[in-house]
């Protein structure tokens, strides 16, 4: 009646008599008439589909490329929106407004790289085929690489969009409004991280946010994801301290204003606080490195602990800055940071080389044909691992001068920073989960190897005749 295709019955005679009509036909042909049939059938069992329907779906990679599309042009009108909305405002209100923004919304975007990155991560783990699961000791429903993808798509839609309103809102005189944002997004977050539900990839939340716990409270003995996790957060503690005042602010209700800038500010610059957030990751792996001693009583994690308390002082003494006079700090107090800025940076890369890299296994790899398990991607390319290591150093310097208390308020220089300091981390993962691999795979090997040696009593069986 509408012109769709009529259903015809498994059993019909007429199908039948058309079968058998067909018996002598070519291959091709049986074969063209089987599928029709086929079609049929399945239309028989799960209701009638239009071929016209079939016919006008898009493929994947047409979809995918619509959605690209989709992407650029969303980010493109935010650009215009944001940038209109900056333009409106006066000059000397502008640079003021645009820290207060970067404040808010910049440590939502460098967490967003940081997961863009750790799914590429995964990838290469995954086209190298290390077992990252197990290294982590996650479950079977744990995230792969397309799937944190999918988050990190998400991130990157929604924390522009919610920061283009702040901007539009404000620049219009809805200052109620722009305020609102921040505190929404922020909300929103926190929300879907503690959600009870299994929705949002339960087991993954409650995973990093046990993970957390037992970094906070290293009462346990220390996994692998522990210190590996605690890592991170150490090279996103600009992040953390971001976050602490953008909270800060929300609770005292100076979103939207410029209250915040006094220096007697309970959130301002000069808060005690900043300082102290700073210094929280490297203490967390302070103390993982003392509860490994204790549990192991290897002298390596009292040098690693050594690591990690050289940047105490270079954070308290450039925070020096905001609570003395002028000419004491150029005098006596920046020296003294200068030099624990250096101690700092230069333990840091040798442990980065020599511990958690292991410079032993690029020299063999550089001297040897062999591939190995992650570096069989980039074997035989010796420029790779000296970009590593000199990019390793060069940001490792930098990211210690990040900490520089001048440098506070140019919130572009900080924010460029902070993001090659999480590019720096990004490569620093592939080669210590390689190393973490290579040892566990050797301690496999070996217990296999101890279990094909008889033991005593077996030998002794076996040299007397008997069978077991």
């Amino acid at each position: 009646m509408f012109g769709g295709l009529e259903t015809v019955p498994s059993n019909s005679p007429h199908l039948r008599n058309y079968r058998k009509n067909l018996s002598g036909t070519s291959e091709v042909e049986n074969g063209a008439e089987e599928g029709f049939v086929h079609l049929i059938e399945g239309n028989d069992m799960k209701g009638s589909t239009p071929l016209s329907t079939v016919a006008i779906m898009p493929s994947p990679t047409l979809l995918w490329r619509f959605k690209v599309l989709l992407f650029f042009a969303w980010g493109f009108i935010c650009c215009k929106i944001g940038w209109d909305s900056v333009m409106r405002m006066s000059v000397d209100l502008r640079d003021l407004f645009l820290y207060e923004a970067f404040l808010y919304y910049n440590p939502l975007l460098l967490v967003t790289m940081m997961v863009w990155f750790w799914g590429i991560n995964l990838w290469v783990f995954a086209q190298s085929q290390v077992s990252y699961p197990k290294i982590f000791e996650l479950d079977q429903n744990h995230l792969t690489h397309r799937e944190i993808w999918k988050c990190a798509t998400w991130m990157t839609i929604v924390v522009p969009t919610s920061m283009t309103a702040y901007l539009y809102l404000y620049s219009h005189g809805e200052v109620s409004l722009a305020a609102s944002q921040p505190v929404l997004l922020y909300a929103a977050v926190a929300m879907i991280l503690i959600f009870p539900f299994d929705i949002f990839y339960l087991s993954t939340r409650f995973y990093f946010l046990r993970t957390l716990w037992r970094i906070v409270l290293p009462l346990q003995a220390i996994s692998f994801s522990d210190f590996f996790v605690a890592d991170i957060l150490t090279s996103m503690s600009k992040v953390l301290s971001d976050l602490e005042r953008s909270v800060c602010r929300m609770l005292h209700r100076q979103v939207a204003t410029i209250a915040w800038f006094e220096a007697d500010s309970v959130c301002g610059s000069h808060s005690v606080a900043i300082p102290l957030v700073l210094v929280l990751p490297y203490l967390f792996r302070l103390f993982q490195c003392l509860r490994q001693y204790k549990d192991t009583g290897e002298r390596t994690s009292l040098l690693n602990a050594l690591k990690y308390s050289t940047a105490v002082p270079v954070i308290f003494l450039s925070a020096l800055k905001y609570h003395i006079f002028p000419e004491k700090w150029t005098n006596f107090y920046r020296p003294l940071w200068l030099l624990s800025a250096i101690l700092n940076s230069l333990y840091s890369f040798y442990w980065d080389v020599t511990r958690d890299w292991d410079l032993s296994g690029f020299t063999r790899i550089f001297k040897s044909n062999k591939s190995h398990i992650l570096s069989n991607l980039i074997h035989g390319r010796k420029w790779v691992y000296f970009w590593v290591i000199t990019s390793n150093l060069i940001l490792r310097c930098t990211w210690t001068y990040k900490l520089s208390a001048h440098l506070r308020h140019n919130y572009l220089t900080v924010f460029a920073i902070t993001a090659l300091e999480i590019f720096r981390r990004f490569q620093w993962v592939f080669f210590r989960v390689e190393k973490e691999w290579i040892k566990m795979s050797s301690k496999s090997n070996i217990q296999l190897s101890m279990s094909d040696i008889p033991n005593e009593e077996d030998r002794l069986l076996v040299s007397n005749g008997h069978s077991v």
